[in-house]
């Protein structure tokens, strides 16, 4: 059982997040990615993230085991800013704490986590891309019902502090979790205390928290409890963009469909090539395809080249009724 410690001040300093921390969706969606657990709430995209899981995504696989300790590197303090904020604050994370934390891992090693813990430049930019990819693949296509669960989330947690006080909300965090002042306990933890000494406690909700509390090993960086949203079997649903393309995947391609859909608000190639995070040269025969299958056009805009949907293509993308002179 781990036993959280709390002092006047600690409660005080006890905040909850209003908005949903991508890398800890990352994180513990790698874990959920590789279980079976909570078929009801992650069948589907366990199944769809599986079929198509992005092949520079695979290496984040060995720092990840869906049992036991990951980096506490991958998850570093919330300070706000873009997803992309967010990584580089692991990629500028302290040599020496990852290579120790690497170290805890309880997974075969491979030449690039051997790579990675000597600091190498090419495996750190490495461990960006992994991310980065993964994330657009698997996290950010939900995004919007991951935000929507955890905000309902926070807006239940206030409620519930409003009317009773802090220790209400300690007190129904969790069923796993008993708040017995000053101490908050939750169990399926090996037996530890951890005191706060002041710096207060972040409660983090999480959609890919399942079942257990959890939280980093360190017990010097920024105390955060993970826990998970209460929603029902479903919620996780893909954003209607992604919803709209997802059929086309199966026709077109994944590659193609998102081309499609990126050209949808007019593009150039390169804009298309930073849209679908492929290189210039595979942009470019993207557009060409689609161009010679009469879904797309490119004209020239003085030295620009610009892509834009046919109503063949348009029809295509929403699903609406094909244009008659089209067929």
């Amino acid at each position: 059982m781990l036993r959280i410690h709390f002092t006047g001040q600690d409660l005080a300093r006890t905040t909850l997040a209003e908005e949903p921390d991508p890398l800890w969706e990352v994180l513990l969606s790698l874990h959920q990615l590789q279980g079976r657990d909570g078929v009801g709430h992650y069948g589907y995209w366990r199944e769809r993230t599986r079929r198509r899981f992005p092949r520079h995504a695979e290496r984040l696989l060995h720092l990840t085991p869906p049992r036991g300790y990951s980096p506490d590197f991958l998850t570093p303090a919330q300070a706000g800013g873009s997803f992309d904020d967010a990584v580089e604050r692991v990629l500028t994370t302290n040599p020496h704490r990852v290579r120790r934390e690497l170290e805890l891992v309880r997974r075969p090693g491979s030449s690039w986590t051997r790579d990675l813990a000597a600091g190498r430049h090419e495996a750190v930019n490495g461990l960006g891309q992994s991310l980065r990819v993964y994330h657009r693949h698997a996290i950010a296509p939900y995004w919007d019902s991951i935000r929507t669960s955890v905000r309902g989330e926070l807006q239940q947690q206030v409620s519930r502090m409003t009317a009773a006080g802090v220790d209400d909300l300690l007190s129904n965090l969790h069923p796993s979790v008993r708040w017995e002042r000053p101490v908050l306990k939750i169990i399926g933890f090996p037996e530890r205390d951890l005191h706060l000494e002041g710096r207060g406690l972040r409660l983090q909700p999480s959609v890919f928290c399942w079942q257990t509390p959890t939280k980093l090993r360190d017990p010097s960086l920024p105390p955060v409890l993970i826990y998970p949203v209460r929603t029902a079997p479903g919620a996780l649903r893909l954003t209607t963009e992604e919803s709209r393309t997802e059929p086309l995947a199966a026709l077109l391609g994944t590659t193609r469909a998102a081309a499609l859909a990126a050209i949808a608000d007019v593009c150039t190639t390169t804009e298309l090539a930073r849209r679908c995070e492929i290189s210039l040269a595979g942009a470019s025969r993207q557009a060409g395809i689609l161009r010679e299958a009469g879904l797309i056009t490119t004209r020239r805009a003085g030295q620009a080249v610009l892509h834009d949907l046919t109503p063949l293509g348009r029809a295509l993308l929403d699903g609406s009724d094909l244009p008659i002179h089209s067929l």
